[in-house]
């Protein structure tokens, strides 16, 4: 990966992607994976598409990029627009898109004890 990247360009071609896709929704990471604590992905859904209820791995955050979304757990929902900054609760969730959206989620994922040698 190189230091810098343009979330608009990702998040333009990750929208595309979700419009073609039979399930409305195209990711992409764009920092960290499975070797790091933090990662960072480009999430694109179309309008009434949605991330079905699911947990998260460790702390998070949702930066909505483009569009309209509404994160729901439980019996309380968060609308987010176009830079709004939602913090992800530590329960079971969804994300769903009310207009074609664009989001990055950061997720900070907890650290399992090693091993003693």
């Amino acid at each position: 990966m190189t230091n810098k990247i343009s979330l608009d360009a990702v998040a333009r071609e990750q929208l595309k992607s979700a419009a073609t896709g039979s399930a409305g929704r195209s990711a992409q990471t764009v920092y960290g994976g499975h070797e790091h604590v933090l990662r960072q992905t480009v999430v694109a859904l179309t309008a009434g598409s949605a991330l079905a209820e699911h947990e998260s791995p460790g702390e998070a955050t949702v930066h909505v990029l483009h569009g309209r979304v509404r994160l729901c757990a439980g019996s309380t929902s968060w609308e987010g627009r176009r830079g709004d900054l939602i913090a992800v609760p530590a329960v079971r969730h969804t994300l769903e898109a009310l207009e074609d959206s664009s989001v990055l989620l950061t997720v900070a994922k907890q650290r399992t004890a090693s091993p003693n040698p």
